[in-house]
């Protein structure tokens, strides 16, 4: 029996091809099976054949899927806020985007940006795109992103969601070797509920969290 990697119960198999994935009946979490899981040397050489590029007005529109909503939700507070755009990739747009909105942006990637000293200080909003697919072990990584965070600051995650009528075997979005987790509305809500966040899904593959 495998665990599941958020919630930690014993999960079922899903389906197998070329790769084995997994499926928990407490969280909905579907995962790729730990055999098959990309080694960082490829995970890299994957991401290095996106073409994020700062100035592409196509991929500015992809990120206010995001962006908007979570300026809305923000517009309200006072100040300058510090905000940590985590996983931000080769093209960290959206840090950009932000920061032109007047937030204090930094940026942490684990190929691109590295830089330890981000994931020391605690932010008022922290920004997660097309990031927690990758997560190998998505409990551990929502525990280090819960730790940062500022009491009453939020959580802005975008991933594809599965939904009832996503054929998992030929959904794109599994296709992609770097994808390994996949969260359901009710496991974005398990993961409310496991840190006591509000929660809203302004588009279908936004999740914004906010830690009370």
């Amino acid at each position: 029996m495998t665990t599941c990697r958020l919630c930690h119960a014993d999960a079922a198999p899903l389906m197998a091809d070329d790769v084995a994935y997994w499926h928990c009946p407490v969280c909905d979490l579907r995962f790729m099976d730990a055999a098959s899981l990309p080694e960082a040397k490829a995970e890299k050489a994957h991401y290095d054949r996106h073409n994020n590029d700062l100035d592409d007005p196509n991929y500015r529109r992809f990120l206010n899927r995001l962006a908007e909503p979570l300026l809305a939700e923000l517009s309200t507070r006072q100040g300058a806020l510090d905000v940590l755009d985590f996983g931000a990739g080769p093209g960290p747009l959206l840090a950009r985007m932000l920061t032109e909105a007047g937030c204090r942006t930094a940026i942490y990637d684990p190929f691109y940006a590295p830089d330890q000293d981000v994931l020391r200080r605690r932010y008022d909003v922290i920004t997660a795109t097309e990031v927690a697919e990758h997560f190998h072990r998505p409990r551990a990584m929502f525990d280090q992103l819960h730790q940062l965070l500022n009491p009453g600051a939020v959580l802005a995650i975008m991933t594809g969601v599965v939904t009832e009528d996503v054929d998992f075997a030929r959904w794109h979005y599994r296709r992609d070797p770097t994808h390994v987790a996949f969260y359901s509305r009710a496991t974005l809500a398990f993961i409310a509920g496991l840190y006591g966040y509000g929660m809203a899904m302004p588009h279908p593959n936004v999740v914004i969290f906010r830690a009370d």
